[in-house]
Formats: structure tokens, C-alpha cells, sequence
């Protein structure tokens, strides 16, 4: 069998609509997992910020809320949408609730943080708003922890190609 890759993944929209990954081959998707009552919870107006300026044919943000961490995402997918458009004008792609670590971990997130499985590191979901980069081939790049802002310079420079 051939190595999975980011583009081998299908998940859910917060609204329960099928969303195919390979859809975005081409495209560099900086994927952060979300919580609404975070003290991070604010980055989301950066996440927005960032994908308003170089949201499109070559970059997009795809969020995965998860309630892992001290029951910080206790909405239904239904609230969690309400939350950050409402809060926040979230326009960029929201994936339904997940798991990111422990026994009941989403498929997609094992890609993320196993090697074993993306060929690039090991990592660990420490909290909430951690960010992965993939590029456009659907490979893992990076790895940044929550206190990262998403407009970081290292990420803004991946964005730009610089």
C-alpha cells in the first residue's frame, strides 16, 4: 500500500457535509484543532485575518474543533459554528468535532503526529490551536505549538513561499 498522505483523508464539515482533502491538492492548508472557551480561543481572529489575505487558489485554513483538552469545546458542532461566526466571522473551513489524542484519536490527526504514518516527525496535540503545515503535495511540513500565533512570521513566510 502507498504512503497516506494529507489528500488521502475524507472528513466531515461542521454542517455533516462530506469533504474530500484531495480536493485541496495544490493548495498549502494550515490545519489547527479549535476550542471556543480557550484562553486561545482569540487566535481565531488571526486564523481569519491570515485567510483573508491569502485565503484561495493556493492556500487555505481548515479547522478541527476537539474538546480534549479540560472540556474547552463542549459545543455541538451546531454551537461551535454559531460561536465563530458570530464571535469571530469565521469563513474558512470548519471540520466536525474530533478527537486529537487518546484512544478515540481521528484518523487524520494518527497521520498528523505519527511518523510511523507521515514520514516527517512525531508530535503530540499539547492544546488546543496547534498548527501542522502541508504543502501542496499533501505532505506534512511543520509543526507549531499553541503559543504560535497563526501570523507568525516562519508561518507567513511558508505561505508566501519565502
Amino acid at each position: 500500500m502507498s504512503q497516506q498522505n494529507f489528500h488521502s483523508f475524507k472528513v466531515k464539515t461542521l454542517e455533516g457535509e462530506p469533504f474530500d482533502l484531495a480536493s485541496l491538492k495544490g493548495k498549502k492548508v494550515l490545519v489547527v484543532n479549535t476550542a471556543s472557551k480557550c484562553g486561545f480561543t482569540p487566535q481565531y481572529e488571526t486564523l481569519q485575518a491570515l485567510y483573508e489575505k491569502y485565503g484561495g487558489d493556493n492556500f487555505t485554513i481548515i479547522g478541527f474543533p476537539a474538546n480534549n483538552f479540560m472540556n474547552q469545546e463542549p459545543g455541538t458542532n451546531k454551537e461551535i459554528r454559531e460561536f465563530c461566526t458570530e464571535n469571530y466571522g469565521v469563513i474558512f473551513p470548519m471540520m466536525e468535532k474530533i478527537s486529537v489524542k487518546g484512544d478515540d484519536m481521528y484518523p487524520l490527526y494518527q497521520w498528523l503526529t505519527q511518523k510511523s504514518k507521515n514520514g516527517v516527525m512525531d508530535s503530540e496535540v499539547g492544546w488546543n490551536f496547534q498548527k501542522y503545515l502541508i504543502d501542496e503535495n499533501g505532505n506534512l511540513v511543520e509543526m507549531f505549538s499553541t503559543k504560535t500565533s497563526p501570523d507568525d512570521q516562519k508561518i507567513v513566510n511558508w505561505i508566501e513561499g519565502k
